[in-house]
């Protein structure tokens, strides 16, 4: 699995309703993933009412709770290192979590993703980022296909499907699911 899970402005819940199925969506989504693979998250902090909320430790301690650990955090600049974003992260957290694997001792991906490639939709992984996830779960894990429960515009789907994986993926709402049936990228873009 590679997917981003909603903020609370897209599920149209209240925060502390919110932070209870973030929690949930992530042990669910681990728990579809076979225990010798991967469940990957791309989560970017949000903030609400003045206070930052860590996506990415949510990420962990639902992971943990479900019996997996964490094989890296990586981080992903959406904005230029130095550039203010009024209020909106300039990076997202790039997190790789499995009940059996461990993480090889040398990983093809840089601590920081410094260009996360074209973004299809404001919310969108870029396109650089997700073929680094396509690439880990093809290399390291030997996934064959990829699940997105949370597709959007299908950046991640595109992205596998360009490095010869197959690729599946769940969005809500419709303009998005159709953009995602049409995407097309290269897999080095």
């Amino acid at each position: 699995a590679v997917t981003s899970l909603p903020d609370v402005s897209e599920v149209g819940v209240t925060l502390e309703v919110w932070r209870e199925w973030f929690l949930e969506a992530v042990r669910l989504v681990l728990a579809a993933v076979p225990d010798e693979s991967a469940a990957l998250f791309f989560q970017s902090d949000i903030k609400r009412d003045g206070e930052w909320i860590d996506k990415g430790a949510m990420v962990i301690r639902a992971a943990e709770e479900a019996g997996a650990r964490v094989l890296f955090h990586k981080i992903v600049l959406r904005r230029p290192a130095g550039m203010l974003t009024a209020g909106r992260p300039g990076f997202t957290h790039f997190i790789a979590v499995s009940r059996a694997l461990k993480c090889p001792d040398v990983l093809a991906i840089p601590d920081v993703i410094g260009d996360a490639g074209e973004q299809k939709w404001v919310r969108a992984m870029g396109v650089r980022a997700a073929g680094h996830a396509g690439r880990f779960a093809r290399d390291v894990v030997g996934a064959r296909v990829v699940f997105d429960p949370f597709c959007g515009v299908g950046t991640v789907l595109a992205a596998a499907n360009a490095l010869g994986l197959d690729a599946w993926g769940v969005e809500k709402n419709r303009k998005r699911a159709e953009q995602a049936r049409e995407l097309r990228v290269r897999a080095d873009e």
